[in-house]
Order: C-alpha cells, then structure tokens, then sequence
C-alpha cells in the first residue's frame, strides 16, 4: 500500500480523544501483560516480550482493545501468533478454531437469548443446558457474561435462568482487502453456520484478524470443520478477479455482482450522522464492526442517483489505501440502497472547523494536507477523479489520520486523459470543469488548493455569495477572497504557488 507510516503514533492537536485511545490500549495492555506474568506464561519471559505484545495492541485499532476479554490472556497471544504466522505465505491463511461456551439468560418462560437477531437453525448438539462448570473457555470478545456473573445472577433469586451452550469459535489471519470480511460470512454462510458473533479488525500493516462465533456445527467435529475451513479459505486468498458465482443477489445495472454484497439484515442502525437531500449516513454495525452506513431514501431512486450509487461501488470497491475511506460492502437490493465503509470516529474536516470551530495550526494542516495528498495521488495514478474535493469530503479516524471519502460524483478518467461535463460543488471546483470544457486530474489540484485555504482561515470560500454567483466569480476570476491570514503568508506562499504551477 505504498505508505507504511504507522497510524496509531500520531499525535493531532485538535482531536483530544486520540490520547484518550492510546490510554485505552495502554490499561488493557498492561493488564494482559500483568495476567500473563502472574501465571508465570513461558513466552512473557522472553527477552523483547513486553514490546512485542504493545506492537501487537498498537497495529490493531483501539476498538481491539476494548472488546477482547482481557482476563483470557491467553486468547491475546493467540492473536498475536495468529498475525506473526500470517506474515509467511507459507502458513496463511492462518485459522485457529475451538469449542467456547456461550451463556445466555433466560427469563421465566421466555426462550430468548442474547442473540436472538440471528436466525436459528437446528443446532446438531448444542442445545442449551442449565448453567454448570465447563472445561471451554468463553469467547475472546463480545458481551457476553463471563462464568462467576453467570452463577451470581442464578445465585440471586431473580427468576433467571443461565444457560450455557456449546458454539465453536473460528478466528482467521490472512491478508487484509476490501471484501475479505463479506467473502468469509458468505463462505460460513454456505457451510450452514449461523454466525452468533463477529468482530473484524485490520492491521495498520495490511493484516486482518476475524474471528465469528457460531453454531449449526457438531461439538464432536471440531477438527473437521477446521478442515473444511483450511480447504476453502485459501479459494479466497486466490481470486483475485473480484467476482463470485454464489453470490445471487440482484444488482444495479453497470455494477457486476460481487462478493462485496452485503445482506442488510446483519446491518444494526445506532444513530444518524448526517443527512442529505436523497440520503441519510447512518453509525451502525455490521457483525459487530463499527461501520458508516450511508443509506439512500427509496423516494429519491431516480435514474441520476441509481448511477451515482452504482458509480461510487464501482470505484470504492476497487480503491485500497489508508488515506482513502476503506470499503466494506453494499446492499443493491431496493429498498435497502446503502454503502457500507469504515466509520471514522474522528468526523469531517467540515465539523472540525464550522461545527467545533476549532482551528488548524500550521502542523496541523501540514498533516492533513501530506494525508490528503498521498490519497488523491494513489487515486490518480489508477485514473480515478475524484471531482469534489473539499473538507466535508474529509474524514478522521480515531488515530488522527485523514482519508477521502464520498465518490458519488468521482469518475474513472477517459483513456484520452481529459473529461467534460460540470460537477462537484461550485465553490471548491475548478473553472473548467464550471465551463463544461474538458479537464483531467489537475481540476482536483484546483480543489485541493482551495480546501487548503478553508482549512487555514476556517472560512467556506466565497461565504458572502451565492452558489451560482461564487461559479461565475471563478470563471472571470475577479474574486480576491481568497486571502490568508497575515501571520501565515510567508510559509503558505510558496506551497500555494506550488499548487497553481501543478494546476497550470
């Protein structure tokens, strides 16, 4: 992926909740570490250890820090043997299974469980018991109550009922893509697995690390479903050609079905995050990984926005970068229309400066503009214009660093290397692509200097006049709002004027 630069080391200025993270990740770590050292584990005595196992929690998101039991220390290094192993081509895909016991309240005569969102099978030897001690150890992440709440809660005379079951926990290391996470539930899927859990992460390196709790399996053939898995995962470590024959689902037109398509009932809506004339963009989950859920209004499916829907897929579903939003599916089917990506904690550049009115130093914007410089470089050297470059386009993770985002209006450029036809938005856009005159990559260079300057005075260019006005003024060319702040223009001059002689 090009940059290697690592993520979770960063340091923003404006984004207090960073440091919270790294504080996060630092109090699990060192209750992993103090587990593993008390029960006296053979590997924590190696020389290098300590900074070994916080490497292992810094390439993983805080997110990993925060679901995984951090009693199941053990469950830790198996992760991280699981990654070390997914380096070798050799020995990847990496895949661990093993028999876990799942707990579940029952009140009074209802049979509801915890998980009772998925849909239930017949479960060949894995019906629920009355709670009692087990030699399987819980899973390594989710909310599930451990064995001591478990008898604290029957203890109490509450009218509930623990029961345990048996379910078999397949955690998987390979490397990391965009639709790896969809290929891996549709391959569970056709082994008739019903998937009860699942928490997917990504490396800052490239790795991932899955792992799905499920049951409709024989306790009995643990090592056959192991098996089974080690057969058909490698299939999807060699289809490099994007299309799958089990996939069924109907499509928009223009776009080829694809393992990417995602079923909208492992979809969980939390909160909106924003809202738009055809659309709302939603904080949600997707087998328990925190996703950014951007849902189109079935009243607003005209022909216009069908094939920006289908053009935004096409062209997410073929970008991977870290400075580029990451793609993780869609639904195609009406009238669940709705991309699913990453979802960036951090908000939109746009917040940070109109919302938060928090201001940029000249740090600041250098990070942000090396963030964005490196993503729209990896998208022009696989011809792909994003066409509406600008801060509410620009989103943060929780380790600070910028990724582009919304390709409804991005096109993948002509073979003759220009294109024509106006769109984007009339303040950030370039005067060509205002004329309808044919244009190329350099009309997001155009933006990109303007996004610069609304991100260092933290005003929206030409705020005093309308769109349609603020369009003409670009193409006379007689505004002269764009002004930087005095204490700024020496430093700025010369990588503004290296911006206009990339435009020119």
């Amino acid at each position: 992926m090009g940059d290697t630069e690592s993520c979770s080391s960063r340091a923003v200025d404006f984004v207090p909740a960073v440091s919270r993270n790294q504080r996060q990740k630092v109090a699990v770590y060192n209750e992993v570490l103090r587990r593993l050292t008390n029960s006296n584990d053979e590997e924590s005595g190696l020389p290098g250890f300590e900074d070994e196992l916080w490497n292992h929690f810094l390439r993983l998101p805080t997110r990993y820090a925060l679901e995984v039991n951090a009693e199941r220390a053990q469950d830790v290094l198996m992760h991280k043997r699981l990654l070390q192993m997914a380096h070798d081509p050799a020995t990847r895909p990496a895949i661990e299974v093993r028999l876990v016991q799942v707990y579940s309240a029952s009140h009074g005569n209802s049979g509801d469980s915890a998980h009772a969102d998925f849909p239930k099978k017949k479960q060949p030897q894995s019906s629920d018991q009355p709670l009692k001690q087990s030699l399987h150890p819980p899973p390594a992440f989710g909310s599930l109550p451990d064995l001591e709440l478990a008898y604290e809660a029957q203890d109490k005379d509450t009218g509930s009922v623990i029961y345990s079951r048996l379910m078999h926990e397949i955690t998987i290391s390979t490397n990391d893509k965009p639709k790896l996470l969809s290929q891996l539930t549709s391959l569970l899927s056709e082994l008739d697995l019903n998937i009860q859990e699942a928490h997917a992460f990504s490396t800052t390196d490239g790795y991932s690390l899955d792992v799905f709790v499920v049951d409709n399996w024989s306790s009995e053939e643990t090592y056959k479903l192991r098996v089974v898995l080690e057969n058909e995962i490698p299939k999807i470590e060699q289809d490099q050609t994007g299309t799958n024959p089990r996939s069924s689902e109907m499509s928009i037109p223009t776009v080829p079905i694809d393992v990417w398509e995602i079923d909208a009932r492992l979809l969980k809506y939390e909160y909106k995050v924003a809202s738009g004339p055809y659309g709302d963009t939603y904080k949600g989950t997707f087998c328990s990984q925190d996703v950014a859920i951007k849902h189109f209004r079935a009243e607003h499916l005209c022909k216009k926005l069908q094939k920006e829907f289908a053009q935004e897929v096409f062209i997410m579903r073929k970008v991977r970068h870290k400075n580029v939003v990451q793609f993780i599916g869609a639904c195609t089917r009406r009238p669940n229309l709705c991309i699913v990506t990453e979802f960036m904690s951090g908000g939109s550049m746009y917040d940070h400066l109109h919302k938060r009115k928090e201001c940029f130093n000249l740090q600041s914007l250098l990070r942000v503009a090396v963030d964005v410089s490196r993503g729209m470089n990896y998208l022009h050297r696989n011809n792909i214009i994003h066409r509406d470059l600008k801060a509410a386009n620009l989103l943060m993770d929780e380790n600070g660093v910028v990724k582009v985002a919304d390709f409804g209006v991005a096109r993948v450029q002509d073979r003759s290397g220009v294109m024509t036809a106006e769109t984007g938005t009339y303040r950030w856009m370039a005067p060509e692509v205002i004329e309808h005159k044919p244009y190329n990559h350099k009309a997001d260079v155009f933006s990109f200097g303007v996004m610069l300057w609304e991100l260092l005075t933290g005003k929206v260019p030409y705020d005093n006049l309308t769109p349609l006005q603020a369009a003409v003024g670009v193409v006379q060319q007689v505004i002269s709002g764009f002004l930087l702040p005095p204490e700024t223009v020496g430093i700025c001059q010369s990588f503004l004027l290296c911006m206009i002689t990339l435009y020119i």
